[in-house]
């Protein structure tokens, strides 16, 4: 059996680029719970709180709840649950889950194929990962659940993946003249830039292109809270910057909470600026909370 393509083609709510992380969460805890502890099962009400916490963090900003990935994984063929009185999820509802123990684990055959081919954890994580969320995230999410990870495979997967384009970089940075266009750092070594990075606005895992109104340069601690959901755009092309980050530092208010209402810095004369329907969707799907009132200059 193809575990990979099995994985890849979980079966999830989607319209219109809707991001539905519930089960590819669920799995990657698993997967970490598994790592360290192979006959261990996940107790939903042991376990609530702590993919609550992940679908907080790293779903979309609607309220959700983790019952629901809990009990329907079971359909995808990779997922098991028993209850107290026997096997069999008792539905979706929370209460159910909760009253009568239901604990899940992988299904007999993949819990087999893990243990007999000790990569196939660290590439159905890869796979999971790739699928889901943008590359800035993956070392957060595993050691927010636990899961460690051996260097990236040679193999990439690349029957079931789309290919980036890798000359995306260089053209989003010449776009905005090498700096970040939140907050105009632009700093190199030599004549190499250090530390600015393309950020994709609509995710390449849901269908954003590689195209240049794709695209931002932002230095690596924007580019980080760009995706966490903590920095936006607005309509205007200005800088929204969410409620939910809290700091009291100099560092903080200055780098962060002080680019509220700022317009963004670039893109050059003569290039495409980030295109509405992905901005859109980066404040629909990524975006959490409202937004903090502009700093005054």
């Amino acid at each position: 059996m193809d575990w990979l393509e099995r994985i890849a083609k979980l079966r999830q709510w989607s319209r219109s680029g809707t991001r539905a992380p519930h089960k590819p969460l669920l799995l990657l805890h698993a997967l970490g719970r598994f790592q360290q502890d192979p006959d261990s099962g996940l107790r939903y009400s042991a376990v609530e709180e702590d993919l609550q916490r992940l679908l907080t963090e790293y779903g979309p900003p609607n309220k959700t709840t983790p019952a629901y990935p809990f009990h329907h994984l079971v359909s995808d063929g990779v997922w098991e649950v028993r209850t107290d009185s026997g096997h069999g999820s008792p539905g979706s509802g929370v209460r159910d889950l909760r009253e009568t123990g239901a604990t899940g684990r992988f299904a007999p055959e993949l819990r087999t194929a893990l243990r007999r081919e000790p990569e196939l954890l660290g590439r159905i994580a890869r796979l999971l990962l790739d699928l889901h969320f943008p590359p800035s995230l993956h070392s957060d999410l595993c050691e927010a659940i636990g899961l460690e990870l051996e260097p990236a495979e040679a193999e990439r997967l690349a029957t079931m993946r789309r290919q980036r384009d890798r000359r995306m970089r260089e053209l989003v940075l010449t776009a905005y003249e090498y700096r970040c266009a939140f907050c105009g750092y632009d700093g190199r070594i030599g004549t190499v830039p250090v530390g600015l990075e393309a950020a994709h606005v609509r995710w390449w895992a849901f269908g954003g292109s590689d195209d240049v109104d794709n695209g931002l340069c932002l230095c690596s601690l924007h580019h980080k809270l760009f995706d966490k959901g903590v920095l936006g755009l607005d309509d205007g092309h200005r800088i929204l910057v969410s409620q939910r980050f809290v700091g009291h530092s100099p560092a903080a208010r200055e780098q962060v909470i002080a680019l509220a209402g700022r317009p963004l810095i670039g893109p050059q004369p003569g290039v495409c600026p980030v295109a509405a329907d992905h901005r859109a969707w980066h404040t629909n799907q990524v975006f959490h909370g409202t937004p903090r009132p502009a700093t005054a200059a």
